[in-house]
């Protein structure tokens, strides 16, 4: 998956050929095959841990109902931070992606971030400011890559913040 990841970020993934990856990775298509019958099901098995983990993160922080905004935010950035070259990932393909459903999924996740933070009568003056608070937090962790984790989480957190209004 990784040689997938570094040709698909290279090149992109409709211009890279399971052919590619194969010959790559020193194997035969068919052995590539018997690991993943197409294209986008490599993709999807690429991008499935990040969405994995960004759908427990919501599921926890739903669930306690009672989440301080400060705490939503951090680990809304950690989450970020720990997948940011597949998020770069789907923010190159988007095409690709909204093929296979996952965009759908990574918006839904703002509706349900803004719901945490505002409750579920939002204003439209809130929900703005949540998308661009979490879809901020996004563009940091991959704007600012050398950036030392600490550094950018403060300055990331710090904005977030900002933008909600809190």
């Amino acid at each position: 998956m990784q040689t997938a990841r570094e040709l698909f970020a290279h090149q992109g993934v409709q211009q890279t050929s399971l052919q590619e990856i194969a010959d790559r990775l020193g194997i035969s298509k068919p052995a590539l095959y018997y690991h993943f019958a197409s294209r986008e099901e490599l993709v999807r098995s690429i991008v499935t841990p990040l969405l994995d983990d960004g759908e427990g993160f919501l599921a926890r922080m739903e669930e306690r109902h009672d989440v301080p905004p400060v705490e939503l935010i951090e680990g809304f950035f950690d989450f970020h931070h720990r997948h940011r070259n597949d998020m770069m990932l789907l923010l190159t393909e988007l095409t690709t992606l909204a093929e296979l459903g996952l965009i759908d999924v990574v918006l839904s996740w703002r509706a349900r971030l803004t719901r945490l933070v505002f409750g579920p009568e939002a204003t439209l003056e809130q929900q703005a400011r949540a998308v661009l608070a979490f879809g901020g937090m996004q563009d940091c962790t991959m704007q600012f890559p050398d950036t030392p984790v600490e550094e950018l989480r403060a300055a990331t957190v710090t904005a977030a913040r900002a933008a909600l209004g809190l």
